[in-house]
């Protein structure tokens, strides 16, 4: 089958389009032949070497999740056939023609959803719910700061604390992402290249602060998402792009009972993962499938042109999700 192979760390001319062995389903696993794929952040560091792909995983083929149709099940698989539309979060190996996941991994795609738009949805749709309402319990009426809310996991959040009653804010970098984000639900947009988010925090809430702070950027921020904060509030990392090193007063969290969290996907328990997707099938899907929420896809590359997905991805011009075709 073909697949996009990272032919040595580097950029993202080493990604090369190459024949590599079919993967080979177990007793409970499924087989796909994937229609799309989608890029994250965590393909970009696999590419450079930088994170340890999960056991049983191949390092050299990046992709955390995929959409496509059923072509073969396990002995031991029941409620999945073949012929089915799946999508899936995956642990690796998506940027292939065929991939296997256990049966349980798999959902049933939409009817109103194509292939491109469920292979977006995933890691994204999936880090924001449980982040947001998982692990920091975010409740209507309460409000959460959402940085770089034109990423992939930005569109996904904000829609999502928009549906069950939260007040967004949220950062980008240009006018024209925050107004794409204020048609999914954002209530107060910040350039932050020009406006200092914890002004406007502090203006907009009375001095109050935010319930609930979604972070990708780390060590920059720090300070001030401590600051935006209300008594009682919660952060949640679920990046570092800016650095991953703080030098701060522990005091800033005692203080105000702060709680910090920290999130991943990828290196979690296939029973975790499981669960998580037992949940979301039965909390999200049915506002995706119903239209409620959606997924955002800003462009798509064939296959053949990851590497040049990879430069716009680095180049942090997409608002929403890229995604790769292999039809």
């Amino acid at each position: 089958m073909r697949a996009c192979v990272i032919t040595k760390p580097g950029g993202p001319e080493v990604l090369q389009v190459q024949q590599i062995e079919d993967p080979v389903p177990g007793p409970e696993d499924v087989l796909v032949q994937v229609k799309a794929t989608a890029l994250n952040r965590t393909d970009l560091a696999q590419r450079q070497n930088l994170p340890p792909a999960p056991s049983g995983i191949r390092r050299d083929v990046p992709g955390l999740e995929m959409a496509g149709v059923v072509v073969g099940v396990g002995q031991r698989v029941t409620g999945v056939r073949e012929g089915d539309r799946v999508f899936a979060l995956l642990g690796g190996g998506g940027y292939a023609e065929r991939v296997v996941s256990p049966q349980h991994m798999v959902m049933p795609i939409p009817g109103n959803l194509s292939f491109i738009e469920a292979a977006s949805i995933p890691e994204v749709f999936f880090t924001a719910y449980d982040a947001l309402f998982n692990q920091c319990y975010l409740q209507a009426g309460e409000a959460v700061l959402l940085h770089a809310v034109g990423s992939g996991v930005g569109t996904a959040a904000v829609q999502l604390a928009h549906h069950f009653g939260a007040v967004t804010f949220g950062t980008a970098g240009s006018a024209e992402k925050l107004q794409r984000a204020a048609k999914l639900g954002l209530d107060v947009g910040i350039n932050y290249r020009e406006e200092d988010f914890l002004a406007v925090v502090r203006e907009r809430t009375q001095n109050k602060g935010v319930n609930v702070i979604l972070d990708h950027i780390g060590a920059p921020y720090w300070e001030r998402n401590l600051a935006s904060l209300a008594i009682l509030g919660r952060i949640i990392l679920v990046g570092a792009l800016g650095g991953d090193q703080v030098t701060t007063s522990l005091r800033a969290i005692s203080g105000k009972r702060l709680r910090v969290f920290g999130t991943g996907l990828r290196a979690r328990s296939l029973e975790e993962k499981i669960a998580l997707t037992q949940q979301f099938q039965r909390e999200v899907v049915p506002l995706l499938a119903s239209g409620r929420v959606r997924p955002v896809v800003d462009r798509v590359f064939p296959l053949e042109r990851a590497a040049e997905a990879h430069a716009y991805m680095e180049a942090n011009l997409n608002f929403g999700k890229i995604v790769l075709s292999l039809e």
